[in-house]
């Protein structure tokens, strides 16, 4: 129980005393990092220094609890005492008022105490494995230097990546012009739209509008990773990125283009908002912190739910990876090897991503250790992904991530004792007030993309609705259902309707003797859209596929340079068409990569 009584007041100290047991390895440990938390508002001492001066308390109580001595006479041991502490240093002041008000909760608490202090050797020995040798408060000052760089990487090789393509995805001689689709959708939605399609765009739908926000972009990812103006600098990403993924339509649908975005909204609360980062005092909202790892722990807990719960037998059976490498949209030359392994090889891979998926994901809100080990394995798992396939950013992106789970020491960073001020004031109000729509919003995202038949209450499907359209608060799952056979579409064009000559792609299997390469960090988005369109038995299925054929029959020079070889580079032809293939893997021995075979028109020949 918490044991409070009244002393004289001339053994009264100046500030709040803690009393522990000197010679107790565990409790210097545990001494050591509640300093670190409180500084010089605490006072410490050793029962062995100043039991001398507190007899009625005595020697025997001091052995078995520490106990809290405050300069209004009040006293308290055990577990009342260490919540306390953290009361007095305006820290988890709700365990304090559990243990206070509610019945039952200072008796549990003080029982696990005493279990504690009855087993000190044994509880020395789990703080080492679960801590290290230190168990000092994690700093992330550095690890938030290195996260906010890394990020603007990423941003920079993401707006890098769509500025060299755009013109021809959603430029004004595109597949799908940004400015027809924001005319619809004002025409559609009336002045809903603005919400609906948050985009910059709607002021400018020009290319040059387009070229601006991608190479804005670029050039405000440059300062970022230089660590100039860095709050500034991320909040501008986010709504640049925002308005290029909402003008993007199909070319820009993807699970990771939303990651990026959830990330960086992440990321502008986490920022300080000097000049320079390097020189920013003070240490993150842990806040944040915990919502870039909820993040983490979605992200990779999410992938191996969809694939459990989706009823797909490749999965259930471990086998989805004799297929994986084989079918994924954009496969390397190393896939060709690794399709090639046994049997037992692809089920033992299985397992290491339901590990890393499924089990890891949970390593990532536990002590030091324990959340290096999910570290490690989550980190595995994306540098096998990145060698083995083409996912754009994906896997960077999901590495920096990764790079919230570290400490500052173990970047080699030094750690005073006392813990820098932290954030404050407004901000924290604004970080708490986004953190619950955040866990809120994404708990339901979540369920429903396992579980698609659970309701919620109104008042939170009207919330998940108007924090839709930012894109930024999402569900996520990667190949939910395993892909078993590859088909490619070859798109052949002829100036007699006799004669068809097909056009290459850079990126995506054609020719069979064609080596597949690695495109990371670049996203070819068309070659990426081209394997989606390859899941439908046909072309009416498929309209942006219909504007994409328009465009190459009326020769559009941006929509030409996405592809490696124009078979008709003095007029457009006259007629289009467009097969389906079976694609496979040849065996060991074979000069190609590639063998397939002929399933018919995927559109019939059409003319302008």
């Amino acid at each position: 129980m918490d044991r409070q009584r009244e002393i004289p007041a001339e053994a009264q100290p100046g500030r709040p005393l803690l009393v522990f047991d000197g010679d107790c390895e565990f409790c210097r440990t545990w001494v050591d990092r509640w300093r670190s938390i409180t500084g010089e508002r605490i006072e410490y001492r050793t029962y062995q220094d100043v039991a001398a001066d507190h007899p009625e308390i005595g020697v025997e109580e001091f052995e078995k609890a520490v106990w809290l001595i405050e300069p209004d006479g009040k006293r308290s041991s055990g577990a009342g005492a260490v919540l306390r502490l953290y009361e007095l240093a305006g820290e988890k002041r709700w365990l304090k008022a559990l243990y206070d008000d509610l019945p039952g909760f200072a008796a549990v608490t003080e029982s696990g105490y005493r279990l504690v202090a009855r087993h000190r050797g044994g509880a020395s020995w789990l703080t080492r494995c679960l801590w290290g040798r230190v168990a000092q408060r994690p700093r992330y000052r550095r690890m938030r230097s290195i996260f906010l760089r890394a990020l603007g990487a990423v941003y920079l090789m993401a707006f890098w990546s769509l500025g060299v393509q755009v013109d021809g995805l959603i430029g004004s001689r595109g597949i799908l012009p940004v400015d027809e689709f924001l005319r619809s959708a004002k025409l559609a939605l009336g002045d809903g739209a603005y919400r609906l399609f948050p985009t910059l765009l709607w002021f400018d739908s020009s290319d040059r509008a387009l070229h601006l926000l991608c190479w804005g972009g670029v050039l405000v990812s440059a300062l970022l990773v230089a660590g100039v103006l860095p709050g500034v600098s991320l909040a501008l990403l986010w709504v640049f990125y925002l308005s290029l993924t909402v003008a993007g339509q199909e070319f820009l649908s993807f699970q990771w283009d939303v990651l990026l975005l959830e990330t960086g909204l992440l990321a502008i609360l986490f920022s300080p908002w000097g000049v320079w980062l390097g020189r920013a005092r003070g240490e993150p909202s842990r806040g944040v912190v915990w919502l870039l790892r909820w993040l983490v722990f979605r992200l990779m807990f999410l992938s191996a739910m969809v694939k459990l719960t989706s009823g797909d037998q490749a999965w259930r059976s471990w086998t989805a990876l004799n297929y994986h490498y084989e079918t994924q949209p954009l496969p390397p030359w190393t896939s060709w090897y690794m399709h090639q392994l046994p049997a037992w090889f692809q089920t033992m891979s299985a397992g290491v991503m339901f590990w890393s998926e499924l089990i890891a994901p949970f390593f990532v809100f536990g002590p030091r250790r324990v959340r290096m080990v999910g570290f490690w394995s989550i980190v595995l798992l994306q540098v096998l992904i990145a060698a083995t396939g083409n996912y754009g950013c994906f896997n960077a992106l999901s590495l920096v991530l990764c790079v919230t789970l570290v400490e500052d020491r173990d970047w080699g960073a030094q750690v005073s004792g006392q813990e820098e001020p932290r954030t404050r004031g407004l901000k924290r109000v604004l970080i708490g007030a986004v953190g619950v729509v955040v866990v809120l919003v994404t708990t339901m995202q979540g369920i429903s993309r396992t579980w698609p038949a659970v309701e919620f209450p109104g008042l939170m499907e009207d919330l998940r609705r108007w924090v839709e359209p930012l894109r930024s608060m999402n569900a996520y799952g990667l190949f939910a259902v395993m892909t078993t056979e590859r088909k490619e579409i070859e798109v052949e064009a002829s100036d007699d309707g006799v004669t068809w000559k097909p056009y290459q792609f850079p990126w995506k299997p054609g020719e069979l003797d064609r080596r597949p390469r690695f495109t990371t960090p670049h996203m070819p988005r068309l070659d990426w859209q081209m394997w989606f369109a390859a899941l439908a038995p046909n072309c009416w299925r498929q309209p942006w596929f219909l504007k994409f054929e328009q465009r190459l029959l009326e020769g559009s020079p941006p929509v030409l340079k996405l592809l490696r070889e124009n078979p008709f580079p003095d007029r457009p032809p006259r007629y289009i068409r467009s097969r389906l293939y079976l694609y496979h893997f040849t065996k060991w021995g074979s000069r190609a990569w590639w063998q397939r075979e002929d399933l018919g028109l995927y559109c019939p020949p059409v003319r302008l």
